[in-house]
């Protein structure tokens, strides 16, 4: 047994007590976000009364801290990077705990905004703290298992929801916010047992970076940004707003997706190292065209689920534009140009669901996967004309996508 765990990179000699003080707040604060992901759009429609325009400028609104992630993080820079991380999870933590006790529609955006704030920041934290953390020759295995820990602590954490909500359907839909809040504050005090002297000579942020030869990757970021929350939040509002589905089915579906995902993810990874990005992506267009059409046309609640899951997992192929700049960029632009993609992405996907809220009232939730599927359409043309055939790897690590 023990070869077997040191194979998979859990020997002890990895595994110190500060990673396993990561390993324990990444499972925490993953299980909590579970709980109240689960519950989130049932809350909105059900508990608040909100309607899909208001989930949808909710959804842009909390996007905004994604803008200011490089002042924020050139601002905290002095600070340790334990502390920095530990921060944005407490920060999260009580942003989502407020949740709980909002009374108006401006509050929500507030503490909406409150928790993305901490939500963005973790983003690129995490990962540092844990390579800071990993013997040499390690981090790719560590990060990789710290990772697993996270995904099958969603996996525990939506299907305790399932659970919950089934067995006690009347219990007020707030309790899964605060707990979940209280799960994700525990992960916080737990990275502040971790040195403050890990990462310590982590050097500046590199400077954002433009520049022609990545001009596809910009554009094809630009319009992952302006489907991106239509794909990920308004196909579950409209199960849950147009089919009443309640929050124990919302969560098996969430449940599902999950465990698709985890299992699909590093097949999705393998497909584009054989293919390419060029015909992964295109494929992935079509098929989210496809998912997009079928919730604007078809009115069978197990078929839009179905559709449901699908889409959300073809927007795994989405890694295809990371890796894709990873190919092409030396080293020394890689990280810039990645940061100027995140920037770009959160600018349209600060201002599509705004703008589908206002139309929403005039072409309802159909017109709004029509023009979802429409700027699919023009993505296409810019996929196929990425390169076929890639160009060596510089030696370096790509961090994930938000």
């Amino acid at each position: 047994m023990n070869r077997v765990l040191a194979r998979l990179g859990f020997s002890r000699a990895v595994w110190t007590q500060y990673l396993v003080f990561l390993a324990v707040a990444y499972f925490m604060q993953r299980f909590g976000l579970a709980l109240i992901d689960g519950a989130r759009t049932n809350y909105f429609v059900e508990s608040l009364g909100l309607n899909g325009g208001q989930v949808l400028w909710l959804e842009g609104i909390r996007e905004i801290p994604g803008l200011a992630l490089m002042f924020i993080a050139a601002l905290t820079m002095r600070l340790p990077l334990s502390y920095r991380t530990a921060a944005s999870v407490l920060i999260m933590g009580i942003g989502y705990g407020l949740y709980a006790f909002v009374g108006s529609y401006s509050a929500l955006l507030a503490v909406a905004v409150f928790a993305s704030l901490g939500m963005h920041m973790w983003m690129p934290l995490h990962s540092t703290l844990a390579m800071g953390l990993s013997p040499e020759g390690r981090t790719a295995s560590v990060v990789g298992a710290l990772n697993g820990i996270g995904a099958f602590a969603s996996l525990i954490g939506m299907g305790a929801l399932a659970l919950i909500a089934k067995a006690v359907s009347d219990l007020p839909l707030a309790t899964y916010y605060f707990v979940g809040a209280g799960l994700v504050i525990v992960a916080a005090f737990l990275l502040l047992r971790i040195p403050p002297t890990v990462g310590a000579t982590v050097g500046r942020p590199p400077r954002m970076l433009v520049k022609r030869r990545y001009w596809l990757y910009y554009v094809l970021t630009f319009f992952q940004g302006s489907r991106k929350q239509v794909l990920n939040t308004f196909g579950m509002l409209v199960l849950v707003e147009s089919f009443k589905l309640e929050v124990w089915k919302i969560s098996l579906i969430l449940l599902a997706s999950s465990v698709i995902n985890l299992v699909g993810s590093p097949y999705m990874g393998r497909l584009i190292d054989r293919l390419g990005e060029r015909t992964v992506l295109t494929a992935t267009y079509v098929g989210l065209i496809l998912g997009c059409v079928g919730f604007a046309t078809l009115n069978n609640v197990w078929v839009l689920v179905a559709l449901l899951l699908a889409i959300k997992l073809l927007v795994l192929a989405g890694i295809g534009l990371e890796t894709y700049v990873y190919r092409m960029a030396p080293e020394g632009e890689l990280t810039p140009t990645l940061s100027a993609g995140v920037s770009i992405n959160h600018v349209t996907s600060v201002g599509m669901p705004m703008l589908a809220g206002v139309l929403l009232p005039v072409i309802g939730y159909e017109g709004i996967f029509w023009g979802t599927a429409g700027l699919i359409v023009l993505s296409i043309p810019f996929a196929m004309a990425m390169k076929a055939q890639p160009v060596a790897m510089p030696q370096a690590a790509v961090a994930p996508a938000d």
